[in-house]
């Protein structure tokens, strides 16, 4: 599981679809992540909020382009 830590300016120039793209992936990871605290198999806990904040980063700048 790899988080990047790509910045809302590399972001902004995606397209719709590739947003869209990285964005449900986000999601995945966030899903196994909380599966992993659930079962209680290891994983790192600062990657829950990483992944929560790349998802709500995502889903605002969506939400900008569509409004655009």
């Amino acid at each position: 599981m790899k988080i990047s830590n790509s910045n809302s300016k590399d972001n902004m120039s995606m397209s719709t679809q590739e947003l869209i793209k990285e964005l449900k992936e986000a999601e995945k990871v966030l899903f196994d992540l909380r599966f992993k605290k659930a079962t209680r198999q290891p994983f790192k806990p600062h990657q829950i909020k990483a992944t929560k904040k790349k998802v709500a980063t995502l889903k605002t700048i969506l939400r900008a382009k569509f409004l655009d």
